[in-house]
């Protein structure tokens, strides 16, 4: 992982300068000849990038487009940032000092954040692969918050470890490895972890998660992780609940081959609540926040639910499984269930849970829904925006409610035809009595080819969006 850090001097060999304006090229230290060659490849060639190139030292300058949106001025720096990145690594620089001249200071932070995230890898089984140079990116002392510099490391480090584990295949990391691996990374830290194994998830009657892992031949889990500071800002807790479908193969209603190559992704919003409790642990934010994590793959085999089953769930509900590609609200719906035991103060769930999703708007955001939740939903749109994780809201009306009724049973798993996205939404409201937002991350939340500062396989998504989001509310606090 590449770290951000702060150094006393400017004696390094490769420097980025971000400039807002051509009249702070002369505050670089170029001379004369070198100070015209930038203002002239900006103003006559357009060009927003310049390198100049001593052999000794090379600086890489920057324009950066002011505009009025901080939203989009912050996403611009981040993508400008990994483009950085690419070159530095392609000109095998070890190291880089990044300073803004006569602009904002979180420009400088916006850019870090853009390469630190760009710079990840995922090579682990590569025989012959080559890491990327860039190690560490540099500050001037005095030159950006401490503490927000230390919150980015955390953040980042975070997010590519949500990366990691959804680029796992199933074969390296199954239920059970899930668990054992973010429950001692939560543990480093401070936190606590409680694994309940197929005894115990059989004597809590957790019937959506069994019936998924009926035809598996390995064991699910259902694990706890939580950060319980002294004193912390919130009574009630926060709760997050992840979708853990290490693979999903659709059961008997098979998925074909090409809907199924990434389905390693399936357990993406494991992976985010995971990683979020983590860094919200290692950065001992004074919040109280606990995950719960459902975890199975859904596979085939003689004892695999089949279509027109009927199961009840953890809080009695019973539900007619008409469709065992729709497995993933099956587990959720007993977490969520589970999450009442806290009196939580909201609960955030994560699941790429539906194609709806994905069709509806792509890998540009994620579709989000709340219950009683309007005001807290607000906040996390607001912070999306920030950080460029954007959420677009879904309706939860009662006609949804309607489409998965079922004859037989007190619900069925899946609705009609249309509003897919809703319906699976609807059908996790059924087992919730407290302010929840849902995020369908389906679209979002693993890429075919990668984007800017967004890698090829795991995203990693909304463990930033989380983390700027609490340390929002330890502020208002």
């Amino acid at each position: 992982m590449t770290t951000l850090k702060f150094r006393n001097n400017d004696k390094i060999s490769a420097k980025v300068f971000i400039l807002e304006s051509t009249e702070d090229i002369n505050k670089i230290g170029l001379d004369q000849n070198e100070a015209d060659y930038v203002k002239k490849s900006y103003d006559d060639d357009k060009k927003k990038t310049v390198v100049i190139n001593r052999y000794t030292e090379c600086f890489h300058i920057f324009f950066i487009d002011t505009t009025e949106d901080e939203n989009k001025f912050m996403e611009q720096c981040r993508k400008k940032g990994a483009s950085i990145c690419k070159w530095l690594n392609t000109n095998k620089y070890e190291e880089v000092l990044i300073q803004n001249i006569g602009g904002k200071r979180c420009v400088k932070m916006g850019t870090a954040e853009g390469m630190m995230l760009a710079n990840y890898e995922f090579k682990k089984y590569k025989t012959d692969a080559k890491a990327n140079s860039l190690k560490t990116i540099y500050f001037l002392e005095g030159t950006a918050c401490e503490d927000c510099v230390e919150k980015l490391n955390i953040t980042v480090e975070a997010t590519l470890m949500a990366r990691d584990l959804v680029n796992e295949p199933v074969n390296q990391l199954n239920a059970e490895k899930l668990a054992e691996f973010i429950s001692e990374k939560v543990r480093s830290v401070g936190g606590e972890a409680e694994i309940f194994n197929k005894k115990k998830i059989e004597a809590l009657k957790m019937g959506g998660l069994l019936a998924v892992n009926a035809g598996s031949i390995d064991e699910p889990t259902f694990t706890i992780l939580e950060w319980k500071p002294e004193n912390p800002v919130n009574e009630k807790p926060i709760v997050l609940v992840g979708k853990g479908i290490v693979f999903d193969t659709g059961g008997y209603n098979l998925k074909t081959s090409n809907f199924m190559n990434d389905m390693k992704d399936d357990m993406s919003g494991a992976a985010t609540v995971a990683c979020t409790v983590y860094a919200v642990a290692k950065a001992k934010l004074p919040l109280h926040v606990i995950a719960l994590v459902p975890a199975t793959d859904n596979r085939i085999d003689g004892n695999a639910r089949v279509c027109g089953d009927i199961i009840t769930m953890y809080d009695g509900t019973t539900v007619e499984v008409l469709n065992t590609d729709a497995e993933g609200r099956l587990i959720l719906a007993d977490a969520l269930a589970y999450a009442k035991k806290y009196s939580p103060m909201m609960v955030f769930d994560f699941a790429t849970l539906t194609g709806a999703a994905s069709r509806a708007i792509g890998p540009v955001a994620t579709v989000a829904m709340e219950h009683n939740a309007e005001e807290i939903y607000k906040q996390l749109e607001a912070v999306g925006e920030r950080v460029y994780e954007r959420l677009v809201k879904f309706p939860l009306y009662e006609e949804y409610g309607e489409m998965i009724k079922s004859d037989l049973a007190d619900i069925q798993n899946i609705g009609g035809a249309y509003g897919g996205a809703s319906t699976a939404g609807k059908f996790l409201e059924h087992f919730t009595d407290y302010p929840w937002v849902h995020f369908d991350i389906a679209g979002t939340a693993f890429l075919e080819k990668a984007e800017a500062y967004k890698p090829a396989g795991g995203v990693g998504i909304h463990v930033r969006l989380l983390m700027r989001f609490f340390r929002d509310m330890v502020k208002k606090d």
